[in-house]
Parts: C-alpha cells; sequence; structure tokens
C-alpha cells in the first residue's frame, strides 16, 4: 500500500487526515480509489475531463511524477505520494 500525505489546507477533503494507506499499483489508481472514498475531494483534484488538474504536483518518493511515468508510475509496498498544489513555499512539505 502507498502511503499517500495531503496538504493540510485540504485534509477537510479526506476526513482530517494528512497521511493514510491506499492499495494501488499506480498513481492513476490511487488517485481514483482516494476521489472513490472520498468524493468531495474529486474537483479539487481533476477537472471536468477527469484530467489532474495543472496546479496540482504529484511527487513519488520525493520525485515530481512528470520526472518518472507521469500518472502511469508504479507504486510499490510503502512508497510516499505527496500530493500538493502549486504555492510558494511548499517545499518544506517534502522533507
Amino acid at each position: 500500500m502507498a502511503i499517500v500525505r495531503f496538504p493540510a489546507v485540504m485534509k477537510y477533503y479526506v476526513d482530517n487526515q494528512a497521511e493514510f494507506s491506499v492499495p494501488a499499483s499506480t498513481v492513476n489508481e490511487m488517485l481514483e480509489k482516494v476521489i472513490g472514498q472520498y468524493p468531495a475531494v474529486k474537483f479539487h483534484l481533476v477537472d471536468s475531463n477527469g484530467n489532474l488538474r495543472r496546479h496540482f504536483n504529484v511527487f513519488v518518493n520525493g520525485t515530481h511524477i512528470r520526472e518518472l511515468d507521469g500518472l502511469d508510475t508504479q507504486l510499490k509496498e510503502d512508497d510516499k505520494v505527496i500530493l500538493m498544489a502549486s504555492a510558494a513555499g511548499g517545499q518544506e512539505f517534502l522533507h
């Protein structure tokens, strides 16, 4: 199971959890499962076409998915996935 971390401003949409486990083999599957479990977060993560919103960044073990295989990036047991909205000063969230 991958471990997903949400930004503090979005914890409200995921039962006030900053971090939780999601059984998924890819980033895309993980996003689908998070949205399935917490439908209120959908509007914030994906647009009306189901594409990840441009202002949202996804990191797997500290590496942006655009440097990996995008939404098709494979996830392994205990990978850490960080969902982060673009904002100045957000780098401390990675550490």
